[in-house]
C-alpha cells in the first residue's frame, strides 16, 4: 500500500484547493507582494468553499476532516507562491482558532469560531512578546478578575494578522508564575485599550501583516475565557502540534516547487557547450537534495499519521518533521539559488525571493533549538524508565 493511502475524497479536495489557488492567489502573488498587502476579501472567499474550519465539527460551520486534509490543503496554497498570504489564511484556520473549537464554550464558538470559519471575522494568535519567544510559560501580559471583566495589560509581538484581525486568542497570565497562571482568552480588537503598534518590515512574506499589539486596561467579559483558567499554556502546546505540521508541509511544499524549476532550469541552461544537468557536481548535488526532501515529506506524513492517530508519540513525530524541514529549506533553497548563477539574485526568480527568508522557517512554532529539546527530552525520558 502506498503511503500515505490517497482516495479519492482526498483528489478532488486537492483539485479544489487548486483551482482555488490558480484563481485567487498565483495570478496575485507578485503584485500583493509589491504592494505589501494581500485583500481581506480572501478569507470570505476561502470561508465559502470550507476551507477555513476543515479539521472543525460540521456543527460549527467545519468540514469534520482530519489532518490529511491540512496537509493536502498547506501544500497545494503555498503553490501560490505568497507564502505571506498563506500565514495569513493559516493563522485564521489552523492557529488561532483551533483552541476555541477544541476548548470553548458553545456561546464562545459561536460568537467567534463560526464567523472566522466562514472567513467574516478575521483571527490572529497573541502569544509572543518582547521579552520571550518560545517561552510561553514565562508570559507577562496579565489579565486580572474586576467583577464580570478580565482587565487586560501587556502586549505582543511579531503577530500574524495583527493589523487587520477582528480577534485575537490572546495568551495572558491570570495566574502565578510558570505555566500553570497561563490562560486564553479572545479579545476583541474593537475594544477600547487596544491597540497596533507598528506593522513590522520583514524580510520576506511581505504581503502578510505582522503586528506589535498594545493592550492598555482592556475590558474583555468573563465568558470570553477559553476553557479554565491556568490551562492555557497546555491548550497552546496541544495546538502547536498542528501548527508544526502545518510548517513542516508548507517547508515542503516551497522545496519540492523551487527544486523542480531547478532541475528544469539545469536541463536548459547550456555552459561549456552541453547541459549543466550533465555536469557531475550538480547531478550529485541535486541528487542529494531530491532524497533529502523525500526523507522530509515521509517525516511530515508520519507526522499526520500520528497526529490523526493521537499516537502517544506524536508530538515527537511533529518536532522531527517540522526541525528536519526547516534545516533542510536553508540547504535546499541555497544550493538552488547558486544552481541558477546570477538570475539566482534577481527578484523576478522564484528561487531568488524563497532564499531572501530561509531563517525564518526555524523559528516559527518553536525555534530549532525548540525541536530538538522536545525530540531529546521526550525520547531520553522514555529511555530511562
Amino acid at each position: 500500500m502506498a503511503f500515505p493511502d490517497w482516495t479519492e475524497e482526498h483528489a478532488a479536495f486537492r483539485d479544489a484547493v487548486r483551482r482555488f489557488v490558480a484563481k485567487e492567489i498565483r495570478p496575485n502573488a507578485e503584485r500583493w507582494q509589491a504592494e505589501g498587502y494581500f485583500p481581506d476579501d480572501l478569507f470570505p472567499k476561502a470561508g465559502a468553499l470550507g476551507l477555513l474550519g476543515i479539521r472543525f465539527d460540521p456543527k460549527w460551520g467545519g468540514g469534520g476532516l482530519d489532518f490529511w486534509y491540512t496537509v493536502i490543503l498547506v501544500d497545494e496554497l503555498a503553490k501560490g507562491r505568497d507564502i505571506g498570504c498563506v500565514v495569513g489564511l493559516l493563522v485564521q484556520c489552523e492557529m488561532a482558532t483551533s483552541v476555541i473549537h477544541a476548548h470553548g464554550t458553545d456561546e464562545l464558538r459561536s460568537e467567534w469560531l463560526v464567523p472566522a470559519i466562514r472567513g467574516e471575522r478575521i483571527a490572529a494568535l497573541g502569544v509572543t512578546e518582547p521579552s520571550g519567544g518560545s517561552d510561553v510559560a514565562a508570559i507577562r501580559t496579565s489579565a486580572k478578575v474586576e467583577g464580570d471583566d478580565y482587565v487586560i495589560r501587556g502586549s505582543k509581538i511579531f503577530i500574524s494578522n495583527g493589523v487587520r484581525a477582528d480577534f485575537v486568542t490572546l495568551a495572558v497570565r491570570t495566574g502565578g508564575p510558570g505555566a500553570d497562571g497561563v490562560s486564553l482568552i479572545v479579545c476583541p480588537t474593537d475594544a477600547k485599550g487596544f491597540s497596533v503598534g507598528r506593522r513590522l518590515k520583514k524580510v520576506d512574506l511581505h504581503s502578510s501583516d505582522t503586528a506589535e499589539l498594545f493592550f492598555d486596561d482592556v475590558r474583555v467579559p468573563r465568558r470570553y475565557l477559553v476553557g479554565e483558567e491556568g490551562r492555557g499554556f497546555r491548550y497552546i502546546a496541544r495546538a502547536f502540534q498542528g501548527e508544526r505540521l502545518v510548517l513542516a508541509t508548507m517547508i515542503n511544499s516551497v522545496c519540492r516547487d523551487v527544486l523542480d524549476e531547478t532541475l528544469a532550469y539545469l536541463v536548459e541552461r547550456k555552459a561549456f557547450g552541453r547541459s549543466i544537468a550533465s555536469m557531475q557536481v550538480w547531478r550529485h548535488r541535486m541528487a542529494d537534495l531530491m532524497t533529502e526532501l523525500e526523507a522530509s515529506e515521509l517525516l511530515t506524513y508520519k507526522a499526520a499519521d500520528d497526529l490523526c492517530a493521537q499516537a502517544p508519540g506524536a508530538e515527537v513525530s511533529v518536532s522531527m518533521a517540522k526541525l528536519y524541514a526547516a534545516e533542510l529549506i536553508r540547504r535546499l533553497v541555497l544550493d538552488c539559488a547558486q544552481a541558477h548563477g546570477g538570475y539566482g539574485f534577481m527578484e523576478e526568480y522564484y528561487v531568488a525571493r524563497c532564499a531572501r527568508g530561509v531563517q525564518n522557517w526555524g523559528v516559527g512554532a518553536g525555534t530549532t533549538e525548540i525541536m530538538r529539546e522536545i525530540i531529546a527530552g521526550r525520547r531520553m525520558t522514555a529511555a530511562g524508565t
